[in-house]
């Protein structure tokens, strides 16, 4: 009889149109309730008296709950958030995120804060507030390379707004150690180690290691970098802290310190013996690039078609890549110099002197007379003068002797006084320890994998 009550209300519930789903998620935590109850073993249950009680049961907060379901029209919003991909383009992002508002669109297009956030970054996140019908009321996201900035987009009775504040960011320190399979940046990607920081290591090795020509695999590299973080999600990288790559068999290594940290500013990258890491002259002008022309005595020249001598390196690359200047110096030379086109040469020390031709724009306010310093951007790739192809040539002087940039012995910065020294052994000592933790690790699981 009870059975058969209950079985009768719970079926003319379910079937209200208007408590149905809600009536189901009341009534079934009950039913298991009931199911958990047991007997005792030896139990008489023939002489149990049975009353059977019959209640009405009101069910106000499921009426409720049912009509909480269909919200009316603009009465909702709704956040979502999308996790920038490779390739993406902002109009992409936003359909992702169900933004489909011509007005928004067309304020981000025209305002030049908004338009920052057109500067997409793969692993950044966007995250938008919308109505229903997928008008925007908020858009917040990083911006900056180094994610240093918080935009964020809001709808006011009288239009839209930017708020452009400084972002809350975490930096946590990450270790990670590989090895090159195919291409340097490619074995780094798969590791998942921010490009800017594989620019960082190229660049500090670039006076050891010739990155053009002369990495093999199975070549082994090791970082210590800072990750930036934003609500739990990493958005860019900081400094390179520490690193280390076996070439050829030769083991490099550096780590970032600072001789005087109450005053900041003053670091600069050292290996962990003590050695002052920087080299009076990088061998290269550009970051990363192929060398398409090397230095030689007698070389056919495609245009002229004569043999002549090669007295420097070319280097190819797009047009628009940063060219740097190889060390402090002055510039001595801005300007035309026939076949060579667009020419910068600066001299260092009196009697070092490097030539950068076939350029396509000169850095702004780069005169005669003017200092510049070592990584210093004086210029970019391009085609001017006698040329096949967008390249940079780049010629190093020795009392206005030519030399093989990549082959000639560079100088060395001066050595660190004792009690300097004695300082970074103390800060080296546990970088050291987790490099060699990581890569210790990390051949284990290589060679149980390969």
């Amino acid at each position: 009889m009870i059975v058969s009550q209950f079985a009768a209300r719970l079926h003319a519930l379910l079937h209200a149109p208007s408590v149905r789903v809600t009536a189901l998620a009341l009534v079934l935590p009950f039913a298991g309730v009931v199911t958990a109850f047991g007997i005792a073993p030896d139990t008489v249950t023939e002489n149990i008296t049975r009353t059977p009680v019959v209640e009405e049961v009101a069910l106000p907060i499921a009426a409720s709950a049912a009509r909480s379901l269909q919200p009316a029209q603009g009465e909702q919003t709704y956040w979502r958030e999308e996790l920038i991909q490779r390739g993406d383009t902002f109009a992409g992002v936003l359909s992702r995120l169900r933004v489909n508002d011509a007005e928004a669109l067309a304020f981000i297009n025209k305002d030049p804060q908004a338009r920052a956030l057109f500067q997409l970054v793969p692993g950044r996140s966007m995250r938008a507030e919308t109505s229903a019908d997928g008008k925007l009321m908020t858009l917040n996201g990083l911006a900056g390379p180094t994610a240093e900035r918080s935009l964020t987009i809001a709808r006011h009775d009288e239009g839209y707004a930017v708020q452009d504040e400084s972002a809350a960011l975490e930096t946590r320190v990450v270790s990670v150690s590989g090895q090159i399979r195919g291409s340097l940046f490619a074995s780094a990607d798969a590791l998942r180690i921010p490009e800017p920081i594989m620019k960082q290591l190229v660049e500090i090795f670039s006076t050891e290691i010739d990155f053009h020509r002369g990495l093999r695999r199975d070549d082994r590299f090791t970082v210590i970098y800072e990750a930036l973080h934003h609500h739990g999600e990493v958005v860019g990288a900081g400094r390179l802290l520490a690193a280390e790559f076996v070439n050829r068999g030769k083991t490099h290594n550096i780590m970032w310190f600072e001789p005087t940290p109450e005053k900041p500013g003053g670091g600069a990258y050292f290996t962990l013996a003590g050695r002052d890491n920087r080299k009076a002259f990088l061998r290269t002008p550009l970051e990363f690039s192929r060398v398409s022309s090397g230095f030689t005595e007698e070389r056919f020249h495609p245009i002229s078609n004569t043999w002549t001598a090669h007295k420097g390196v070319d280097y190819a690359a797009p047009i628009g890549t940063n060219i740097k200047a190889t060390a402090d110096g002055v510039v001595d030379f801005v300007g035309v110099q026939s076949g060579y086109g667009n020419v910068v040469i600066l001299r260092h020390q009196q009697k070092y002197t490097t030539l950068y031709a076939h350029m396509a724009e000169f850095a702004p306010d780069l005169k005669v007379g003017a200092r510049v310093q070592q990584g210093e951007v004086i210029g970019t790739v391009g085609m001017t003068g006698l040329t096949t192809g967008p390249h940079v040539h780049f010629e190093f002087r020795i009392d206005d002797v030519h030399y093989d940039p990549e082959s000639v012995a560079m100088p060395t910065a001066l050595p660190l006084t004792p009690d300097i020294k004695k300082k970074l052994q103390l800060a080296a000592a546990p970088l050291a320890r987790t490099m060699h933790l990581v890569r210790d690790a990390t051949s284990a699981a290589l060679s149980t994998f390969e």
